[in-house]
C-alpha cells in the first residue's frame, strides 16, 4: 500500500470514528461486550443522501428512556437535541427541546413532545421536532443510557464546566460541584439526567446536555491519533448500530464531524414556561424563539450569540 493510500486509509478511520461525537449523543469506543442494537441511525423520508460540501445536515440525537427488554424506538426519549453541521465552514448547532415540551404531534393531538417516539417511532419524533423548530432532521440516532455510560467511560471520561453545584438524592446523592469536573460514564448520565433540584428544571437539564456533548467531542478529538483508538471506534460503531443507510453514510457522516471547528459550536434550549395539563407538569415552549433559533442555524449552522 502505497503512503498516500496508508493516509487516506487513515482519514477515512478517523472521520467515521467521530461519527457519534456531535451527530450522536454518545461518543466512540464502547466496550466490545455490549450487545448489539443499543444504538439506532434513522433517515428520515426526505433525506435522500449526504453531499458533504454543501448545506448543513441535521441530526435530532435522542436518549432512549427504555427499560431492559423495552424497545428504545417505542419509548420516550429523555433527552432531545437536534444537531446541525455545516460542511463548509466547520460549525456545529445543537437547539435543545425540553422532553416535557407541550406541542402537537401529527395524527395524535398534542401531548409532551418526548411522546411522539412512543406514537410513531424516530420518524414522527423527527417531524414532531421539525414542526416545532421548522428544520426538518435528516437523522434521528437514537441510544440507551447504560450504552451511552460504556461509551463515556471508553473513551476515559469526559470535563464539563458546570455553573453551580447541585445533587439528587437518587441519581448523585454527594452532587456535583461548581466549576470545572471530571466526569465517568454514570456521572455523565447523571449530570445529564438530574432535574427537579435544578432551579431551572427541565430547561437546565437540557443545557446540561449540551454540556456533556461539548465535553464528549472534547474527549474524542483529543485521543482521535491515539493509536487504535479510531480503529476500535470504526468497528463499535459498526457492530452495534442498526441502520439502513449503510457504512457509507456513516463514513460522510463521518466527514462532516470531522470538520467543526470546537470555536464555532453553538448552543441555545428553546425557552418557555410550566404549565399544567390534566394535573400533569408541561412546559409550554416559546414556539416564536424555537422558530427563531430554526431560521438562524438553518443554512449554516450557527446559532445567535446568547440565545
Amino acid at each position: 500500500m502505497s503512503t498516500r493510500a496508508r493516509s487516506g486509509w487513515r482519514r477515512t478511520a478517523r472521520a467515521a470514528a467521530l461519527t457519534a461525537v456531535l451527530a450522536t449523543t454518545g461518543a466512540v469506543v464502547p466496550d466490545s461486550q455490549v450487545a448489539p442494537e443499543e444504538s439506532v441511525l434513522v433517515g428520515m423520508r426526505h433525506a435522500t443522501g449526504l453531499d458533504v460540501g454543501r448545506g448543513t445536515v441535521w441530526i435530532l440525537a435522542v436518549g432512549s428512556d427504555a427499560r431492559p427488554g423495552q424497545s428504545m424506538t417505542r419509548t420516550r426519549g429523555d433527552a432531545l437535541q437536534l444537531v446541525g453541521i455545516d460542511p463548509r465552514t466547520g460549525a456545529a448547532a445543537a437547539i435543545g427541546i425540553p422532553r416535557d415540551s407541550y406541542v402537537p404531534i401529527p395524527g395524535f393531538g398534542r401531548g409532551r413532545v418526548n411522546a411522539a417516539m412512543v406514537y410513531g417511532g424516530p420518524q414522527l419524533l423527527g417531524r414532531t421536532v421539525g414542526n416545532l423548530v421548522g428544520i426538518r432532521p435528516d437523522y434521528v440516532f437514537v441510544t440507551r443510557f447504560p450504552f451511552f455510560e460504556d461509551m463515556v467511560d471508553d473513551i476515559g471520561g469526559i470535563t464539563v464546566s458546570n455553573p453551580r453545584r447541585f445533587s439528587d438524592e437518587n441519581l448523585k446523592p454527594r452532587g456535583f460541584a461548581a466549576g470545572r469536573i471530571r466526569l465517568n460514564g454514570y456521572n455523565a448520565m447523571a449530570f445529564a439526567r438530574i432535574r427537579k433540584t435544578l432551579a431551572g428544571g427541565d430547561f437546565a437539564r437540557t443545557a446540561n446536555q449540551q454540556r456533556v456533548l461539548r465535553g464528549i467531542h472534547a474527549r474524542v478529538r483529543s485521543q482521535s491519533a491515539r493509536p487504535g483508538f479510531v480503529e476500535r471506534g470504526v468497528l463499535s460503531v459498526l457492530q452495534h448500530m442498526s441502520t439502513g443507510e449503510g457504512p457509507a453514510t456513516l463514513f460522510r457522516l463521518g466527514q462532516l464531524v470531522a470538520r467543526v471547528d470546537p470555536g464555532r459550536i453553538s448552543t441555545c434550549v428553546v425557552p418557555g414556561r410550566i404549565g399544567n395539563v390534566g394535573g400533569a407538569s408541561i412546559v409550554v415552549p416559546n414556539v416564536a424563539a424555537a422558530r427563531r433559533y430554526g431560521d438562524a442555524a438553518r443554512d449554516d449552522a450557527t446559532l445567535p450569540p446568547g440565545c
